[in-house]
């Protein structure tokens, strides 16, 4: 299976939409928020906010890992997720998955919606409030030391023995389905922005990158409708700057370190290989931030009236804010330019 592109992508997402939204009204669009405030003190025409705070189970996360978590069960169980859902077949093979929590917590979703048993495998960094949200969806905790990356290889083998099916949201094999229905339901969002802005479509996307699933999604998803220069930006920690090694490698590469940010859920080490392929195609650039940014952007996020969320959720944001202090002709920036930051997860102790 390759990577689907353009209109087929926007087909996939839509229906990951939908088949999501018959879980919960939680999966309903999450809100588009013009923070016009901000905008001025940053000298943009606008900025828009994608709020995924709002989503089911508080992050993008719910998404992909919910919706690939279900489309795995869905084959083993000869169905499609609407016969999955109706028969909750016995003795469904457990989901297995590594996180540093929002991934897991999906996935766990998924498993809990079907009636079928998960496996999270989680590394010592992991704040014990995700495990513990983990746990409250049904899914059991495997701790391995180390980093992700190393979680990520000790479920890969866990799967390998026939512990249970693998819902990864990094691989590879550019042509992982699992991996491929995990980018769909990132998608969920683009097709939402497409109908939220149509209006004022945005020049700029800046969005995290972790492994690179989201930020291809949104390259995808959104690159052909943007208006120009439609610049993708894809924001990584200058500790956990995984794609930025694969840009400048042409490879994925895993790099060295002991990956430690204060965007928690960015503390990645090795990219995707179906993302970096997405992004080189839609001439995606790369934007490394520092700890202080990271740190700065959820409370200048607030001081505008935008919404409650963490280093990670406003990594973004955090690289619009760095690219319009020292980058601006590198990206395209000026007073005429609007501007989409996604907001991933809200502030779980709000």
């Amino acid at each position: 299976m390759t990577n689907p592109t353009g209109s087929d992508f926007l087909s996939r997402a839509e229906a990951a939409a939908a088949d999501l939204l018959r879980l919960s009204p939680a999966y309903a669009p999450t809100p588009l928020l013009d923070l016009g405030e901000v905008a001025t003190r940053l000298g943009v025409d606008q900025l828009l906010a994608k709020d995924e705070g709002r989503r089911m189970l508080g992050s993008f996360k719910s998404l992909g890992g919910t919706y690939a978590g279900l489309r795995a069960l869905a084959r083993v169980a000869g169905t499609d997720i609407g016969g999955l859902l109706a028969a909750r077949p016995d003795n469904l093979p457990a989901l297995i998955c590594a996180s540093d929590g929002n991934h897991g917590l999906a996935v766990a979703a998924a498993a809990r919606f079907a009636g079928a048993p998960a496996r999270i495998f989680l590394h010592g960094g992991v704040p014990a409030l995700r495990a513990r949200r983990i746990e409250k969806q049904g899914g059991e905790i495997v701790w391995v030391q180390g980093t992700y990356d190393d979680a990520v290889d000790a479920a890969a083998a866990a799967a390998r023995t026939g512990a249970g099916i693998l819902v990864a949201d990094t691989t590879d094999d550019p042509a992982d389905p699992v991996v491929g229905d995990v980018m769909a339901g990132y998608g969920v969002i683009a097709t939402e922005v497409r109908r939220q802005a149509e209006g004022h479509r945005p020049t700029h996307v800046f969005v995290q990158a972790g492994v690179g699933g989201l930020a291809a999604a949104m390259a995808e998803g959104l690159k052909d409708w943007m208006a120009p220069p439609a610049a993708i930006v894809a924001v990584e920690p200058e500790t956990c700057a995984c794609v930025t090694a694969a840009f400048a490698h042409d490879r994925v590469v895993r790099i060295q370190g002991d990956l430690q940010t204060a965007a928690e859920m960015l503390s990645c080490g090795e990219a995707s290989a179906p993302a970096m392929e997405i992004l080189r195609r839609r001439g995606a650039e790369v934007l490394t931030v520092s700890e202080a940014d990271l740190l700065e952007a959820p409370r200048r996020l607030r001081d505008g009236r935008g919404p409650a969320t963490t280093p990670s959720g406003a990594a973004g944001f955090a690289g619009l804010c760095h690219a319009l202090s020292s980058q601006r002709a590198r990206f395209g920036l000026g007073a005429d330019s609007r501007v989409l930051v996604i907001v991933t997860e809200r502030d779980l102790e709000e």
